[in-house]
């Protein structure tokens, strides 16, 4: 019975077309064992400051001669945290506006926005940091998936900036304005301390907007992650989880134009899923299938 409920977790969680659990179960994890480091040496188990040894060499540096010596930062950085509060937060924010983008765009766009935006950001962020005014900043490394956060945030407010969401006790507000606010307190909150990384944020919040709009214009960037490129202009994958569009005449060879795809994504920016026809719902499931 365990082993069986065992499976069924694996299976719901990771084997789904999304990369977004297995990012946050590595966050999750690195900051569990980081502190079991500092639990152990606390409790007198072991006496080598484990816990700031993996912050320092993890951390992405601010000096690009520290990062020469550690350049596996590189990728340690997204996934290091070091309070549970940001964790928390930065996991949530991951899976909600993640799966809002999954909603209207594929895995592979996910996984290169997301991705891109890290290492662009930490190219940015040692860039900006040979700057000598900014070499005074209080903190000299950076840690956290915030580089990508904001992109993605950026990215889906772009797609579909007229789209609501409800919020506890604010009722609805649109996706513009919440990325809005989340870029803006990002970009705050570390320009009190950390220059380099505030202006590197804002600089992926710009490439979030950038990548949408080349898309729209036909330009998919992510294709660099395929092995085979297909020519298409705007790539549309509907995955909704509460209930799926029923769709009649699975053989028919007809392809919804991308006229059709773009109509209906205003539709939805504007009134959301539940304002399309039973009709439009097919288009897009079947404009869905003709590109995975």
């Amino acid at each position: 019975m365990r082993q069986s409920g065992l499976k069924t977790f694996w299976t719901n969680t990771y084997t789904k077309d999304t990369p977004i659990p297995i990012l946050i179960s590595i966050q999750v994890i690195l900051f569990v064992v980081i502190f079991s480091f500092d639990l152990l040496k606390e409790v007198g188990i072991i006496q080598i400051p484990l816990y700031e040894l993996s912050v320092n060499y993890l951390s992405l540096p601010l000096s690009f001669q520290h990062f020469l010596q550690q350049p596996w930062s590189l990728i340690s950085f997204p996934f290091l945290y070091t309070g549970i509060f940001t964790l928390l937060f930065d996991c949530l924010w991951l899976f909600w506006m993640g799966n809002t983008f999954l909603v209207f765009l594929n895995k592979r766009q996910l996984l290169f926005i997301y991705l891109s935006a890290q290492l662009l950001g930490a190219i940015c962020f040692l860039a900006v940091g040979t700057i000598p005014a900014l070499q005074q900043s209080t903190q000299t490394s950076f840690q956290g998936a915030t580089f990508g956060l904001a992109a993605l945030a950026t990215a889906i407010a772009t797609l579909v900036p007229q789209m609501e969401v409800r919020m506890l006790l604010l009722g609805n507000i649109r996706l513009k304005y919440i990325a809005l606010a989340f870029v803006g307190l990002s970009i705050i909150f570390n320009a009190l301390t950390n220059s380099a990384a505030a202006i590197a944020i804002l600089a992926m919040a710009i490439w979030g907007f950038i990548f949408i709009k080349q898309l729209q214009e036909g330009r998919d960037f992510s294709k660099i992650l395929q092995a085979r490129a297909k020519k298409s202009k705007l790539k549309v994958v509907y995955q909704n989880h509460h209930a799926k569009p029923t769709v009649t005449n699975r053989g028919s060879k007809h392809v919804p134009n991308q006229a059709e795809v773009d109509e209906i994504l205003d539709k939805i920016s504007v009134g959301g899923y539940e304002s399309l026809t039973s009709r439009e719902k097919e288009v897009l499931f079947k404009a869905s299938e003709s590109e995975l």
